[in-house]
C-alpha cells in the first residue's frame, strides 16, 4: 500500500517558495508533468498509482491563444491574423508562418484581445471544491523565445536578434501587453502563482547569447514578474537546457521557482551551493535516461540524490519530474519515484 500523507496547504507552499522555512516534508509537484492517457491500455494503471500520492499544486491551464486557429466566437483570438499555409505534418520548428515581418503591423493590429472571456476556464470542470486550500497555479506554455520560434521558425528566430531586432521588440511589447492582462485575469481564480515556459538552453549552452538575453528578453521578462508580484503571485519558469549563465539575471528579475536544472546539461550540486539560497528550486527526476531505461533503485537513488542536493532548512526545493513523461516510462519506476519522493521527503524533514 502506497504511504498516505495529506496535500500541503498553499500557505506552506508559500513558506517553501519564498525561504522561509521548510514544511513537514518536501513539497511534491510531479503529476502535471505525467498524463495518464500517455500510457495507452494501461492508462487506468498509471491513473490509480497517481491518484494514490499527492500533488502539493494544482494547475489552471489559461486558454492562451493558438497560432492559426481561432474559437467560433472570436476569429481574432489566435496570434496570427491568417490560416495555417503548410501542410499537416510539418514539424513545429519549421513552420515560419510570419515569413515577412512586413506582415507584422497586420497581425498586431488585429491581435488577440486578452478580455476574451473563454481565455479563463470553468475550472469548476476540473477541479473540486476541496481543492480550495491548494496552492494554485495558472498556466500557458510559451513565453517570449518559444513563441517567436513559433511563428518565425527556429532559423529565423535566432537570426531575428540580429537582422531584425526592431521587429523582435515589437512583437515582444504586444506578447507583453497580453501576458500581464492574462495574470490579472488568471487571479479571477484565486491563483497564487502564474507559470510559463521558455527553452532557452540546448543541452550544452544557451540558444543565444547573455547580450541577447539582456536585450531582448530581460525587459519583458522583469516588467511581467513585476506585474505578477504586484498582484501577490509567485512566478514559476519551466526552461530546458543548460542556462546557468542567465540565472544570476533570472535571480535580479525576480523569478520565484525555476524548473528543471535539466540532468546531463548542468552540474546540480554547483547550482544548488551557488543559487539554492535565492530560489526555489522545481528540481525534476530525469525523463532521458534514469526514468525510461534505469532500475526502481536507479530511480529512488536519484531522488535520494536530488533532495541531498537540494534541500534547505529555509526551503527553497520542490520535487517533480524533469519534463513530460513518455510512455516508455515503466510502471515500477514511476511507482519508485512517487513512494521514493515521499517516503524520503518526510524522513529528511524530521
Amino acid at each position: 500500500m502506497p504511504l498516505y500523507d495529506p496535500v500541503l496547504g498553499r500557505d506552506e507552499l508559500r513558506k517553501v517558495i519564498e525561504g522561509r522555512g521548510a514544511a513537514r516534508r518536501v513539497p511534491m509537484a510531479i503529476h502535471g508533468w505525467i498524463n495518464a492517457k500517455t500510457f495507452g491500455a494501461r492508462e487506468a494503471q498509471y491513473r490509480e498509482l497517481l491518484d494514490s500520492y499527492p500533488c502539493d499544486i494544482q494547475i489552471i491551464h489559461l486558454n492562451i491563444p493558438k497560432v492559426f486557429d481561432a474559437p467560433i466566437d472570436d476569429p481574432s483570438y489566435r496570434w496570427l491574423n491568417f490560416g495555417n499555409p503548410f501542410p499537416e505534418g510539418t514539424a513545429l520548428d519549421a513552420v515560419s508562418a510570419l515569413d515577412d515581418w512586413a506582415k507584422l503591423d497586420g497581425v498586431l493590429a488585429d491581435f488577440p484581445n486578452p478580455d476574451y472571456p473563454g481565455l479563463i476556464p470553468d475550472v469548476r470542470s476540473e477541479h473540486s471544491a476541496a481543492d480550495g486550500g491548494v496552492y494554485r497555479i495558472g498556466h500557458w506554455w510559451y513565453w517570449l523565445f518559444e513563441r517567436l520560434w513559433s511563428v518565425r521558425g527556429m532559423e529565423n528566430a535566432l537570426c531575428d536578434f540580429y537582422e531584425n531586432g526592431e521587429q523582435v521588440h515589437r512583437l515582444f511589447r504586444a506578447l507583453t501587453d497580453f501576458y500581464k492582462a492574462a495574470a490579472t485575469r488568471a487571479k479571477e481564480l484565486n491563483t497564487d502563482a502564474i507559470y510559463t515556459s521558455d527553452d532557452i538552453g540546448m543541452q550544452t549552452n544557451t540558444f543565444f547569447s547573455l547580450d541577447v538575453f539582456r536585450e531582448f528578453f530581460k525587459p519583458y521578462y522583469k516588467e511581467l514578474i513585476d506585474h505578477v508580484h504586484k498582484l501577490g503571485m509567485h512566478f514559476w519558469l519551466h526552461a530546458c537546457g543548460n542556462i546557468k549563465q542567465f540565472i544570476p539575471d533570472l535571480l535580479e528579475i525576480g523569478l520565484d521557482v525555476l524548473h528543471p536544472i535539466q540532468k546531463h546539461t548542468m552540474k546540480e550540486k554547483e547550482i544548488a551551493d551557488r543559487f539554492g539560497k535565492d530560489i526555489c528550486i522545481w528540481a525534476g527526476m530525469d525523463v532521458q535516461r534514469i526514468i525510461p531505461y534505469g532500475s526502481p533503485e536507479d530511480v529512488r537513488r536519484e531522488v535520494r540524490f536530488l533532495y541531498d542536493t537540494y534541500y534547505r532548512r529555509d526551503g527553497r526545493f520542490i520535487i517533480t519530474a524533469g519534463n513530460g513523461m513518455t510512455a516508455d516510462t515503466p510502471f515500477e519506476n514511476l511507482k519508485a519515484f512517487l513512494d521514493e519522493a515521499l517516503r524520503y521527503g518526510l524522513e529528511i524533514g524530521k
